[in-house]
């Protein structure tokens, strides 16, 4: 029997009844801002990629961004597509706006992550030095416009907007609806949260995560600043600039065990594909790793295994961070996820270098290391890979792109829109699970997986995470966690909740 199966006891018809009459929109607009009116010209229209509504000036591109939001103005960021350079505009912009990037993109999953509103693949804008353009119409740095990330929806002009604060409290009726949905789903599924830094996790904390599921390591390296260091150990190699990693992450790690203390924080090591790590270094440097194909690259357990020094830092760190909060008092829960594995021999060569490394910091017990499943193949070979791991986590973004052949930058205009307006589609694959297919391999990777070894915890971890028809996929294949943007956590616990009450009582 699923964990969905089995019969939710502890609350009265009455509270079973409220969790399954919230709908997920009354939700969503009790957690984001809206507008108040419909005021404005509309200029265009793209994907609704993170939800909330925002009024600022345009600033195209980051520099542009940061003078505007330095003069304490709202910011609406303009830009064709985000890289990790962008990261520092991004923090201090109301709003992202981009020409390119689908659901998965870079934009998307940051914007998501910080509760910022964000409209993606806006494919009528042409962005320009200081300006856009939308047919004829020209819009300058500084002008006023509005955004709407639940419609996709681009306005000319200033929009009044309803703010709502959720990290700090969520109103009291909807809280405790939210309540009720956690005795629902405790102890059959576990909403986690996407969270790279002690920010996001406090939010994703009060916002009612059980949890880390997923903390990106290569987003710790965003900041001003930072990303150079990872560009040098990669570039240079050296003593030195692997201790300057190690220390940096080190200090992250303290930050983000601290606001989740007592709670598991899962850190994937590094996965970003090589053109994001090496954004903006000298192209004469970086050409030994230019790649045509970045997304299908050297990334995740392919780098740690041809630069051993980087995942043997980050593991130092994670254990100097673990003894630090024991020393201050803490009580920090981490695992340890190896990304984009497809073969056993690979998964194999890493969790022995991981658990070599952590032995050697002399701070305690090796802990839970796991797996993304990511790839088709690691799907279909997932009995070879389960045996060497506690748990495994569905990378659904990945694994949808390899599955489908669908770039998550390039083909949500082009390709899926048109695709779903001809009926070629019945959803887009990147915003709800395909079933059919992906979901196939899904439930195919667990029962092997499961088979091999019956102990064998799983979840996912992809932005499907946060969407209430991929969550009832999840909890009816018998996943025992979903994880998703700190902002979306709400959502997931109703979504839960509500898929168990239906496979509990489908006749409700």
């Amino acid at each position: 029997m699923t964990a969905a199966g089995k019969a939710v006891t502890g609350l009265s018809t009455q509270q079973r009844q409220a969790v399954a009459d919230l709908s997920v929109a009354e939700l969503s607009e009790a957690l984001h801002p809206t507008f108040e009116s419909d005021s404005g010209t509309l200029l265009t229209t793209g994907l609704a990629a993170s939800p909330g509504a925002a009024s600022g000036l345009v600033a195209v591109g980051s520099t542009a961004a940061l003078d505007l939001a330095s003069q304490d103005r709202a910011v609406i960021l303009v830009v064709t597509e985000t890289t990790p350079a962008d990261v520092a505009a991004m923090g201090l912009s109301v709003g992202i706006l981009t020409a390119r990037g689908g659901l998965a993109s870079h934009a998307a999953v940051v914007a998501r992550g910080w509760g910022i509103p964000a409209v993606c693949d806006a494919r009528d804008i042409t962005v320009e030095a200081g300006s856009f353009a939308v047919g004829d119409r020209r819009i300058t740095n500084g002008t006023p416009i509005s955004i709407d990330g639940s419609t996709g929806e681009v306005v000319l002009g200033d929009r009044e907007v309803k703010p709502v604060r959720p990290q700090e409290a969520l109103p009291p009726d909807v809280d405790e609806i939210l309540r009720w949905a956690d005795a629902v789903i405790a102890g059959r599924v576990a909403v986690l949260a996407n969270a790279d830094t002690a920010v996001d996790a406090g939010v994703a904390r009060k916002l009612g995560a059980l949890g880390i599921g997923l903390c990106r390591t290569e987003h710790m390296f965003l900041e001003p600043g930072r990303l150079d260091i990872v560009q040098r150990v990669i570039l240079d190699g050296g003593d030195a600039h692997i201790d300057e990693l190690a220390a940096s992450q080190r200090a992250d790690f303290v930050d983000l065990l601290a606001a989740m203390d007592g709670l598991p924080v899962t850190v994937r090591l590094l996965d970003a594909p090589m053109h994001e790590f090496l954004a903006g270094a000298d192209p004469h440097t970086a050409a030994e790793w230019h790649e045509h194909n970045p997304m299908l690259g050297v990334r995740g357990v392919r780098l740690g295994l041809l630069r051993p020094e980087l995942y043997d830092a980050q593991v130092r760190a994670l254990a100097g961070a673990v003894a630090d909060r024991r020393a201050a008092g803490g009580d920090p829960h981490v695992e340890i996820m190896v990304p984009l594995v497809s073969t056993a021999g690979e998964l194999v060569a890493a969790v022995r270098a991981l658990r070599s490394t952590w032995e050697g910091e002399l701070v305690g017990p090796v802990p839970p290391i796991g797996t993304m499943i990511e790839t088709p193949r690691a799907c279909l070979i997932a009995g070879q890979l389960a045996p060497e791991v506690k748990f495994v986590s569905f990378g659904t973004n990945d694994l949808t792109q390899l599955t489908f052949g669908f770039s998550r930058d390039d083909t949500a205009t082009r390709v899926i829109a048109p695709y779903l307006s001809d009926g070629l589609l019945e959803a887009d694959p990147f915003a709800s699970l395909d079933r059919p297919g992906v979901g196939e391999l899904l439930v195919g990777a667990l029962q092997r997986g499961r088979a091999a070894n019956p102990r064998l915890r799983a979840g996912i971890c992809g932005e499907h995470g946060g969407d209430p028809d991929s969550i009832g996929f999840a909890v009816q294949a018998g996943l025992d966690y979903v994880s998703c943007s700190p902002y979306r956590v709400p959502i997931a616990r109703l979504a839960c909740a509500q898929a168990v009450l239906g496979i509990a009582d489908p006749g409700r």
